[in-house]
């Protein structure tokens, strides 16, 4: 049971790392901006259809802050939830199930519209998840 946990906990730390380095890149880099200047600067005097109140770029930048901090948050909760209530947690296929589910989406998202770094990071947050869930059933 130890090692099911231990696997949960780590594939946890990655999609909590994923989700520190996107809230850097995107406050304090320009890893997320475009190489084409024009686009940035129509970016910022465009609004959406949905509202004048906002530009493109500041709903970009918003879009990446609230992305990363759902990343930071699964992470976190996973962990410290894997750290206090683990044994709780086994006699309920929810909580593993949401969580893989999850990741699944996300990585189908980092398939189809992000790059490689995300890409693995999840793919590795989900294989962990997945070896722990399996031997959770098995009761190893």
């Amino acid at each position: 049971m130890m090692l099911a946990k231990y696997l949960w906990i780590t594939g946890s730390v990655f999609i909590f790392l994923l989700g520190i380095t996107h809230l850097y890149y995107t406050f304090f880099t320009d890893v997320f901006s475009s190489k084409n200047a024009r686009m940035i600067e129509e970016m910022k005097v465009s609004s959406p259809i949905s509202t004048q109140k906002i530009t493109m770029w500041k709903a970009w930048i918003g879009f990446n802050g609230s992305h990363s901090s759902g990343a930071i948050f699964i992470g976190v909760i996973n962990v410290y939830l894997a750290l206090q209530y683990f044994r709780i947690l086994q006699s309920d296929h929810f909580f593993f199930l949401f969580n893989i589910l999850t990741i699944g989406f996300y990585i189908w998202l980092a398939e189809k519209y992000w790059f490689n770094i995300p890409f693995i990071g999840l793919s590795i947050t989900l294989a962990c998840f997945l070896i722990s869930y399996s031997l959770t059933l098995l009761n190893i």
